[in-house]
């Protein structure tokens, strides 16, 4: 097993390649070069679930294949002495190992260090004949899909500067900070410091100045700054998005169960998204404020009922 320093990414496919297998496979590309690569590859396919206390964790399948020099595309079983065991190991390691410092930000110059948590739990599947099928792996997947924040017991819409402070409170509960911290660590931190006339190395250095690459997480503010897709995957774990897309979009225009008196209108027309004014926008979010304080104090006048109840 080979071993890294603790602050370098070794992913599991840099471990896998042991002492006891260090030979790699030449692969010739479509220019005529030969690549050397790993004589194991792996990938994986990961959902992402929201928890109450609005942590999120990832389910990641981690499958490791062999690699054929002749159709590198053609998945086959690893080579003899690079076992299962081997995968579990570089798992381990590489979450014991992998640390990410974030882009800078005015709030932290140095960024923030970020690592894998202790909660690293690697279990092996198969069904109860040893094989994996395609059935328990979507089984496994589909119930872990739910990145969506009415688990924390916050839901809402994209916020915007008008809406934002329904919501985000420096001072509140466990969400409210979330929100409140992706807001303000969002925040534009841009600003023209030249002061009148610019000269040439002003005008170069305010080109080189970057916007806050933080800005995302005012976007994805409502999901708790956790945005994009719940379900991600390597292009060779399964077939691509884009793939799945095209054969739904042939079906669609070559069934032909339809009647020939039906016509299908395959057009959608943006008409618009949110509220029609602020004035909608406002009532709509007052409506939920009083919905949220009426079930706080509901919760609140049940735990003092029960209170009683056993103080009696």
């Amino acid at each position: 097993m080979a071993t890294h320093q603790a602050g370098v990414r070794p992913p599991p496919r840099r471990a896998l390649p042991s002492t006891q297998h260090p030979h790699k496979v030449g692969i010739v590309t479509v220019s005529g070069k030969v690549r050397w690569v790993p004589p194991v590859r792996v990938s994986h396919g990961k959902v992402a679930e929201m928890q109450r206390r609005a942590a999120v964790h990832f389910h990641v399948l981690l499958r490791l294949d062999g690699v054929d020099p002749d159709d590198p595309d053609a998945l086959i079983p690893p080579p003899a002495g690079i076992t299962i065991d081997d995968l579990e190991d570089a798992i381990h390691a590489a979450a014991r190992q992998i640390t990410v410092t974030t882009p800078l930000h005015p709030d932290r110059p140095q960024g923030w260090l970020i690592a894998w948590g202790e909660q690293v739990d690697v279990r092996r599947i198969d069904s109860s004949d040893g094989e994996l099928t395609d059935g328990k792996v979507a089984t496994y997947l589909a119930k872990y899909a739910t990145k969506a924040t009415e688990a924390t017991g916050h839901s809402s819409t994209r916020l915007t500067a008008a809406t934002v402070d329904d919501y985000a409170d420096p001072g509140g509960d466990h969400v409210a900070r979330l929100i409140d911290a992706c807001w303000h660590l969002g925040r534009p931190t841009h600003t023209d410091t030249t002061g009148g006339a610019a000269t040439a190395d002003d005008r170069q250095a305010s080109l080189d100045t970057k916007p806050n690459v933080y800005g995302g997480l005012r976007r994805w503010a409502h999901m708790l700054g956790c945005g994009g897709h719940f379900l991600t995957k390597a292009r060779r774990y399964s077939v691509t998005f884009g793939q799945v897309r095209e054969t739904r979009a042939t079906y669609r225009r070559t069934e032909d169960d339809e009647p020939d008196d039906t016509i299908t209108v395959g057009t959608l027309t943006y008409i618009g998204s949110g509220w029609l004014s602020e004035g909608d926008a406002l009532l709509a979010n007052t409506a939920a404020r009083h919905r949220r304080e009426s079930r706080r104090i509901g919760r609140e006048e049940l735990a003092h009922e029960a209170w009683l109840g056993v103080a009696a």
